[in-house]
């Protein structure tokens, strides 16, 4: 299993991809080495900023709680989920996520190229990825030309999927190539050794626990 992470060029957390973590079945998948020549890293991202304040600019209208996602763990999903994603009115999921699908559309037009050769590394080394924050889809056109491809994409938001569907769609990825799963990083219900692949792009970001994120990954 090969652990992918992809965060904005300035971010502290990660290099602009990583491969955390390979087994022997699926060696020939190599680490993406941060000064690789051939994958030249895009200028800086505002994305995160982005997202944190849609999240601001609207957070003084709902009643959210801080998150006990480290101090409380637990096994079960739909808790973990609640706690670290407290429930929003649908107004201002589907605010969001409308937005985020409109506002980075130049962003992913800008690094097409660059997500091109990474995820170009995964077909035929990995059938079944999960996608962690599949948000509302701009990945999936890199499966689209992978018929043997399971996706499952994990996302706290549920408004996420209506958007990530039609990308899909759009892109010609057959709908039974594809799942949503509405839960956070920190808990995600599939099996250990269930996939071959965890995908992240500028998603850690937005993860309260990102020790438990990682953690719960390498044992996907």
């Amino acid at each position: 299993m090969a652990l992918l992470l992809h965060q904005s060029p300035a971010s502290p957390l990660l290099q602009p991809l990583a491969s955390l973590k390979t087994t022997q079945n699926n060696s020939s998948l190599a680490a993406v080495n941060k000064q690789q020549p051939s994958l030249p890293v895009p200028r800086f991202c505002s994305c995160c900023g982005r997202r944190h304040f849609l999240e601001a600019a609207t957070a003084a209208f709902l009643p959210i709680l801080p998150s006990n996602a480290s101090s409380l763990p637990s096994d079960d999903y739909s808790d973990m989920l609640n706690r670290v994603h407290p429930p929003r009115p649908d107004w201002y999921e589907e605010f969001y996520a409308s937005s985020m699908d409109s506002g980075m559309k130049s962003y992913e037009a800008e690094i097409a190229g660059y997500k091109s050769q990474i995820f170009r590394k995964l077909k035929g080394n990995a059938k079944r990825v999960l996608e962690l924050g599949i948000g509302t889809g701009p990945n999936l056109e890199y499966y689209a030309d992978n018929k043997e491809v399971q996706v499952f994409g994990v996302d706290p938001n549920k408004k996420m999927e209506t958007y990530a569907r039609a990308a899909a769609a759009a892109v010609g990825l057959p709908s039974k190539n594809f799942q949503f799963i509405e839960a956070v990083a920190e808990a995600v219900p599939l099996d250990d050794a269930s996939v071959d692949a965890v995908v992240g792009t500028l998603v850690l970001c937005s993860v309260k626990d990102v020790n438990m994120a990682l953690k719960g990954s390498l044992a996907l």
